[in-house]
């Protein structure tokens, strides 16, 4: 018995110019991954020092006798917690509600700070990312229970 053995042809796929063509597509990937894990990133740190820089403005308020020096030492006091920690804010807005100043020796009282934060983010040119965002914090801290209040 004779086989007759016929070959079978098997194409084979040219590949050239694969690698140029996963580069399009994988490299503005990657770098859009890696801009957004920037964005995250520096979203966060500046939230923890918006965090830092509230708490900070309570206690320095807390600490004084008057409510209007509270105010003052308590704005000073975030302004240069931010600039300290090289947070890049466009703006920085800083309310301190030294309402509770008001109260009679013996009762509990705080002192609330919101600090708010204009984050730049311009530089990252990442779609979809915004060229700001906005990042607040609000923090308090207890006036000394028995401490004279004027």
């Amino acid at each position: 018995m004779t086989h007759l053995r016929t070959r079978r042809r098997v194409q084979v796929r040219d590949e050239r110019g694969s690698a140029a063509v996963e580069a399009v597509v994988g490299v503005p990937a990657f770098v859009l991954f890696v801009g957004l894990i920037i964005f995250g990133g520096r979203t966060a740190t500046t939230h923890q020092s918006v965090e830092t820089a509230a708490a900070d403005a309570a206690r320095a308020a807390s600490i004084e006798r008057t409510a209007t020096v509270a105010k003052n030492k308590a704005i000073a006091a975030a302004t240069t917690s931010l600039t300290n920690q090289g947070i890049g804010c466009l703006d920085i807005d800083v309310t301190v509600d030294t309402s509770q100043f008001n109260r009679a020796a013996g009762e509990t009282a705080t002192v609330t700070v919101t600090v708010r934060c204009r984050l730049d983010l311009s530089d990252l040119s990442v779609p979809g990312v915004p060229g700001s965002r906005l990042i607040k914090a609000t923090m308090s801290s207890p006036i000394d229970t028995w401490r004279e209040r004027v």
